[in-house]
This record gives C-alpha cells, structure tokens and sequence, in this order.
C-alpha cells in the first residue's frame, strides 16, 4: 500500500528528512546536557530511528530499514556533526527545526499506521504504532537523557495529539478504502497543522478533573 501512495525515491526522500530533523532534536537535547560527543551521535540515532525500529520489530520487517539501509545510519550523523560545531547558530533556527519536527511528526503517524497495516495489523493497532513510530524516538530519547517524556508532561505543547489524529485518519481511510495520496496527504497536512497550532497557542491537553482539590502539586 506505501508504493501505491508514495514512489520509493520520494519516500526514501521524505524518511531521510524526517530523520535528520528528529536527529537534531536528539543532538541539541544532549548538547544542553552537556554530553559528549558520543552522546550527542547516540541521542540522534534513538531520537531520529527509535520509533522505526519498534514498528519493525513488532511488525517483523526484519533486519529494520534502519540496518539495511547505510543513509538511514548515516544522516543522523551528519546532524550530530551540524549541531556539535555549529549548536548555538541551530538554537537560534529552533522555532524553523520545530516546523520541519511537525511535518516529520505527521508524515511518519501516516507512514508507521499505513506500514503496520500492509504487513497484517488490525486497524487499532496499525494506529498505535502509527503514534509510535511519530513519537517513539523522542520518548527514548529523553529516558536516556534522564527526563520526563516530553509527551507526557502536561507543561509541554501537545505532541502526541496530533499523531494519534493522523494516524486515527489514515485508519479510518483504510476501513473505508478510502486511502490514495490526497487521502494520506491531508492526514499528515491536519498531523503537521495541529502541531504547529499547539505551539503557536501552547494548547495543552488537561489534567484530573479536581486535580488541584485533591492532589499536591509536584
């Protein structure tokens, strides 16, 4: 089903991009944590493959792409490379890294969800690792950093909510055999513009219901 929405040319494109801004996400979180170098290459890889690698394995695409493709190895380090010489001049560019961050985070919910479906999943769970494969990265890689998951933090702008929306619409297209490339295309478009909406009005998703009554704030 992926070759009937995207060429290969145009979806190894796409994937390359996605991870490579992942992968500066991962480098300037290990530059703020004043790791070294290594460091900086191994956040980069979790951050910008993690996600692809879970799906896989779960799926059974074995070896992941991730193994037997030498670009999808490669283009996280040349990010790490980027951000370790010129780390204060990519800060600067953050609120650009983030717009490519949501349009990497709409087209891999689509792409994961449509992937898990072709080799056999139910639709629900085709979803999830659609959601997986957009977030999971990130979520390694702030574990390996020692932080709380950015997409579970109730101070952060919503991140996962705009995966699970795109990954929830490419399902639905799916069960009605409505998925084409304008189909995919408008998930991953509503997957990037929720995202950018959430940082442009730091829309957040709610707490407990009472919260504040019956729980001491941390």
């Amino acid at each position: 089903m992926l070759q009937q929405l995207f060429s290969p040319s145009v979806l190894h494109t796409l994937d390359l991009i996605g991870i490579f801004v992942f992968a500066i996400s991962g480098a300037l979180l290990a530059v703020r944590k004043n790791f070294d170098v290594f460091g900086m290459a191994v956040l980069a890889e979790v951050t910008a493959l993690g996600g692809g690698l879970f799906r896989d394995l779960v799926i059974g695409a074995v070896p992941p792409a991730a193994f037997t493709d030498l670009g999808y190895f490669v283009t996280p380090l040349l990010a790490t490379v980027l951000v370790f010489f010129l780390h204060p001049h990519v800060e600067r560019i953050q609120t650009g890294v983030n717009v490519f961050d949501a349009a990497g985070l709409g087209l891999f919910c689509v792409v994961g969800t449509t992937k898990a479906y072709d080799y056999g999943l139910g639709l629900t769970a085709s979803a999830c690792l659609g959601l997986a494969t957009a977030v999971g990265g990130g979520v390694l890689r702030d574990v390996l950093a020692n932080e709380v998951p950015s997409l579970l933090r109730w101070d952060r702008d919503l991140y996962a909510v705009p995966a699970i929306v795109g990954a929830a619409m490419t399902a639905l297209c799916i069960r009605y055999d409505l998925l084409n490339p304008a189909t995919s295309g408008v998930a991953v478009v509503t997957a990037f513009v929720l995202r950018l909406l959430a940082m442009r009005y730091h829309w957040r998703a709610p707490r407990a219901w009472h919260r504040r009554s019956t729980v001491r704030e941390e």
